[in-house]
């Protein structure tokens, strides 16, 4: 038995588990501690040597825990899901702004949902960020984490990835890193092309508007390591994944109301929605357009939903998870 499934049946009864390692040392990815989260979810602080950090990671079990089950990583968008209060309970992200808990209850797949990254891609970056720091993510989320997610929630081996907005981009992107990791990859709202004017634009807005510099993360626009990270110039490596993309376009529609999700009656946080969250699914429309038409031309099979309406926000991304699962439930071999 490892340490964190002691530490789960301490979980059931309510408790905190601080999980020991004998020997410890700062080069070895480990699992910290673990705590009740909301719900179903199970909060675990994992220490990546990677990054010299704990990352906060929740984690929604399969169905049977005592059964292998595959893996969904679900990625937050440009904050990291975590929130200025610094409790990630209060945050935008996929257990707080979504039904993830109750929709997966009753799914034999454990639903990873890290915490944190915010205006880092999700990348390993080139070079120490003064205000962002050490981002290896990539090497966190395709080698440490699963290693520890598998010994202790009895992973079976397959795995998904997908994301919103930024971290859509991301999905695709870990999906080029760990061709073998993956069986599924999906995006709802990202604009995937990172090279170019249009995504040198986008990733430069993304980073600079969490303060970070995108210098440290693939160095000077025209640097090798742009393209290089741009899964729309990389998309035949992506052939044999199953592929979900997603976005609306920007125009108001049914769930952009002042009782909608996420708005709480309140129609400041409406204008917002329709406003900024407007023009940032009508640039993400084309951003998978673009990707649509290029998974054609290569005759990679891809599901493909451009909503007729919708903006940049979770109510959609509620309703693309549950349109996606399919795909990811087939690929990964749920049933």
């Amino acid at each position: 038995m490892g340490v964190l499934t002691r530490c789960v049946l301490v979980l059931a009864a309510g408790l905190a588990c601080v999980a020991p390692v004998a020997n410890a040392s700062p080069d070895v990815a480990r699992v910290i501690s673990a705590a009740p989260g909301p719900g179903r979810a199970v909060e675990l602080v994992v220490h990546s040597a990677a990054m010299g950090k704990a990352v906060t990671v929740a984690v929604l079990p399969a169905a049977d825990r005592a059964a292998k089950a595959p893996v969904l990583y679900l990625l937050n968008g440009v904050d990291g899901g975590g929130a200025r209060s610094g409790d990630w309970r209060d945050g935008g992200n996929w257990l707080t702004r979504t039904d993830a808990d109750p929709f997966f209850a009753d799914k034999q797949v454990t639903v990873v949902m890290p915490i944190g990254g915010a205006g880092s891609y999700y990348a390993d970056w080139r070079a120490d960020d003064p205000v962002l720091g050490r981002q290896r993510w990539t090497t966190f989320l395709t080698r440490e984490l699963p290693r520890l997610i598998d010994a202790e929630f009895h992973g079976s081996g397959a795995n998904a990835v997908a994301g919103v907005s930024m971290a859509g981009t991301a999905a695709f992107q870990l999906a080029l890193a760990a061709p073998q990791l993956y069986r599924a990859v999906g995006s709802y709202s990202g604009c995937v092309s990172t090279s170019g004017p249009q995504g040198h634009a986008i990733v430069n807005t993304v980073v600079s508007g969490q303060n970070g510099d995108p210098v440290n993360m693939w160095g000077q626009p025209g640097d090798p390591l742009w393209a290089a990270n741009d899964p729309f110039l990389h998309a035949e490596r992506l052939r044999g994944l199953a592929i979900y993309v997603s976005s609306g376009n920007g125009l108001p529609g049914g769930l952009d109301t002042v009782n909608g999700p996420g708005v709480h009656g309140d129609s400041m946080k409406l204008v917002d929605q329709l406003v900024i969250g407007g023009a940032l699914d009508a640039v993400t429309a084309l951003c998978t357009q673009q990707l649509a038409t290029r998974f054609g031309e290569l005759k990679i099979p891809a599901t493909v939903d451009l909503r007729p309406d919708g903006t940049h926000s979770w109510g959609y991304w509620r309703e693309d998870l549950r349109k996606s699962w399919p795909v990811f439930a087939q690929a990964l071999r749920v049933g």
